[in-house]
């Protein structure tokens, strides 16, 4: 038997990725399909993505308030805010490869100073052979990129900072 993939492994590639297209398209979470011959159920994160990077906010501050200590017994007229990081973070919904860019050769969807609606993609990840647009899920400023196209990336890992 051989390695390489038959005409029927690419016609399932190509209805997997059509159902991610669709899934996307109408906002679905879930997909079950069952022709009698082959089962696919595909399932994606939904709106815990998008409210997860809230909790992320409120515990950053926490090393801050240290040096805001520290500081403030040696210069009291040195604001601590100036160290505390602003904004929400979008996190990666899916564990793969961060590319920040449509191709090699093109330019990167969104770079630091760059406006975002919620529905503007943001990045591609790749898992699978699968590529899937990750939406920015907040409207407001990149202020940050926190990976490097081309470098793995975890569930819920950062991946931007947003000012809203």
């Amino acid at each position: 038997m051989s390695d390489k993939p038959s005409d029927d492994d690419d016609l399932q590639v190509r209805r997997v990725r059509h159902l991610v297209k669709l899934m996307r398209r109408f906002d679905l979470t879930a997909i079950d399909l069952d022709d009698n011959q082959t089962k696919i159920r595909l399932r994606r994160r939904g709106a815990e993505v998008l409210a997860a990077p809230m909790p992320i906010a409120p515990v950053m501050p926490a090393p801050p308030t240290m040096a805001a200590h520290t500081t403030a017994t040696h210069a009291p007229s040195t604001p601590p805010a100036a160290s505390t990081p602003v904004g929400v973070f979008i996190e990666s919904p899916m564990v793969g490869t961060f590319y920040s860019a449509p191709s090699p050769d093109a330019a990167p969807f969104v770079q630091a100073g760059s406006v975002v609606r919620q529905d503007s993609t943001v990045c591609v990840i790749e898992a699978m052979k699968v590529f899937t647009d990750i939406p920015a899920g907040v409207a407001g400023t990149i202020v940050e990129v926190l990976v490097k196209s081309g470098q793995p990336v975890e569930f819920g890992q950062p991946l931007f900072r947003v000012e809203p």
